[in-house]
C-alpha cells in the first residue's frame, strides 16, 4: 500500500487521538515504562479493522523506538549503567526480540488484551505488596550470577517484547528489582536501552516484512521522544520513590483499561 494512501484512511480525530496517545505513552515509557500499553491499544482502536496484528505491533515499536532512544541518553548522561549488567541485558534481549516478533503474526488480535491483563495483574500485586521493593539499590549478585541472571532477564522479556510488547518496559524493571535487587531508578537505566534495543531488532523484523506505517508511526514518534524527554528529566529528578509510586497507578490503570477490552471481547 503506497505510503500516503494509509493515512487517508484515517480521520482527522483519530490521528490526533493517536498523536496525543503516542507523547503520553513515551511519558509514561520514560518514568516506569509500559508506554506501549496506552500507544499500543490507541493504535488497535485506530487503525483500519483489516489491518494485521504485526502491522499494528511494527507500527507501534516505530514510535516507541524513537522515544525510548531519546529517554535513554537522557538517563545514561546522569546514571551510568553498569556493563556487566548491560552487556548480556541488551544482547540476549535484541535475539529475543527478534524470535519473538517473527513469531507475532500467531498471535490473534483477540487474545493480546487478555494476555497482558494477566502478567500487568501478577506484576502489580508483587509490587503493591512489597513496599519498600525498589526504593534502595542493593544488588544481590556478582559475577557469572549476576551476568546469566541479566541475559535470562534480557531473552525472556525480549521475547514478550517482540511477539506482543505492551509493559515491555515494565517488565524489564520489575524483573531486574526482584531478580538482580536493583532500585526502581537504576532499573529504570539499564530496562530503557534494553527496550530499545528490542524495539530495533522487532521493528527490523517487522519492516523487513513489510508490516509498518512508516509516515504514521514517524508522526507518532515525534510526539512520543517528546514526552519520553520530559518523563525521563521528571524521573531523574525525583528518584525511585516517584517512580514505584507511577508505577502502581500505571499498572492499575492499564489492567482496568484491558479488562474492560476483555470482557468486550467476550460479549
Amino acid at each position: 500500500m503506497p505510503l500516503l494512501d494509509q493515512l487517508t484512511q484515517l480521520t482527522a480525530l483519530t490521528l490526533v487521538l493517536l498523536i496525543g496517545a503516542a507523547f503520553l505513552a513515551g511519558w509514561v515509557d520514560a518514568v516506569v515504562g509500559g508506554g506501549g500499553l496506552i500507544q499500543l491499544p490507541a493504535l488497535l482502536t485506530g487503525l483500519p479493522g483489516d489491518t494485521s496484528t504485526a502491522t499494528v505491533l511494527g507500527t507501534n515499536k516505530l514510535a516507541s523506538a524513537a522515544g525510548t532512544a531519546v529517554s535513554a541518553a537522557t538517563y545514561v548522561r546522569r546514571v551510568m549503567p553498569v556493563a556487566a549488567t548491560t552487556i548480556p541485558l541488551v544482547l540476549c534481549a535484541l535475539a529475543g526480540s527478534a524470535a519473538g516478533a517473527a513469531l507475532a503474526s500467531l498471535i490473534p488480535r483477540a487474545w493480546m488484551s487478555p494476555i497482558v491483563l494477566v502478567a500487568l495483574i501478577g506484576v502489580g500485586t508483587y509490587t503493591l505488596l512489597r513496599p519498600a521493593m525498589g526504593l534502595v539499590h542493593e544488588p544481590r549478585h556478582r559475577g557469572r550470577s549476576h551476568v546469566l541472571r541479566a541475559g535470562a532477564i534480557g531473552s525472556a522479556v525480549g521475547f514478550y517484547d517482540g511477539i506482543l510488547g505492551p509493559g515491555t518496559g515494565s517488565f524489564f524493571i520489575i524483573a531486574m528489582v526482584v531478580v538482580l535487587g536493583y532500585g526502581f531508578l537504576e532499573a529504570s537505566v539499564h530496562a530503557k536501552l534494553a527496550n530499545l534495543t528490542t524495539n530495533i531488532g522487532a521493528l527490523l523484523v517487522f519492516g523487513l516484512q513489510g508490516q509498518v506505517w512508516w509516515i504514521l508511526g514517524a508522526v507518532m514518534a515525534l510526539a512520543n521522544i517528546t514526552g519520553g524527554y520530559l518523563g525521563a528529566r521528571l524521573a531523574l529528578r525525583l528518584g525511585s520513590r516517584f517512580v514505584r509510586v507511577v508505577f502502581l497507578i500505571v499498572i492499575a490503570v492499564l489492567a482496568a483499561r484491558l479488562a474492560v477490552d476483555s470482557l468486550a471481547l467476550l460479549r
